[in-house]
């Protein structure tokens, strides 16, 4: 259930950041669609993995959700280098703003209920995807500031500031599930 409301959600905010990013010329809320793209297939992955539990699908799994993560993390370092170069000032966005507001409120619940729901079943698959959909809540704020400061401050440079930072946190994120992908499994001898 939560994998089903968080792919449902992504598809609709693609569409609702695609109008936004367009109108506003806002290369922010281009990337915040990217990223949801990215969490419709890490979701994908983790239904599939769900549907047939062993490890050599989990270890795939972990494995795709890893790239994915590291995916975002190079696509937030490329996207925020070339805004600050073109220094490109986006239009305020009120249809961004409030999508990613209410974006982040819901990318949070659903981690904390899919870390929640990983725990109790033992599935490791879906506690880090629940990772991707924090990295999402986590993104959706950062764009809702820059937004913000873009429109009462006229910061136009702080959304691509934050992406430095959501990048690291992916880059952490992506190297730690391609580590859990990897490893040994205990007690054997491989």
């Amino acid at each position: 259930m939560l994998e089903g409301i968080t792919l449902t959600w992504n598809v609709v905010g693609v569409v609702v950041l695609a109008v936004a990013a367009i109108a506003a010329r806002s290369v922010a809320l281009g990337g915040f669609g990217v990223d949801s793209l990215i969490e419709i297939a890490a979701s994908t992955v983790v239904i599939w993995e769900l549907s047939g539990s062993d490890e050599r699908r989990q270890r795939l799994a972990l494995r795709l959700v890893g790239v994915a993560f590291l995916f975002l993390a190079a696509y937030l370092a490329v996207l925020s280098t070339l805004v600050l170069v073109a220094a490109d000032r986006p239009r305020h966005s009120p249809i961004g703003i409030v999508w990613t507001a209410v974006t982040a409120l819901v990318m949070f619940g659903l981690a904390a209920g899919k870390e929640r729901t990983g725990r109790q079943l033992g599935n490791v698959a879906l506690r880090t995807e629940g990772r991707v959909t924090f990295v999402d809540g986590m993104l959706a704020a950062a764009v809702l500031a820059g937004l913000l400061l873009n429109a009462l401050a006229g910061w136009w440079w702080a959304d691509p500031v934050a992406g430095y930072v959501l990048l690291l946190y992916g880059v952490k994120e992506g190297r730690a599930a391609l580590e859990t992908a990897t490893a040994p499994v205990p007690g054997s001898h491989t």
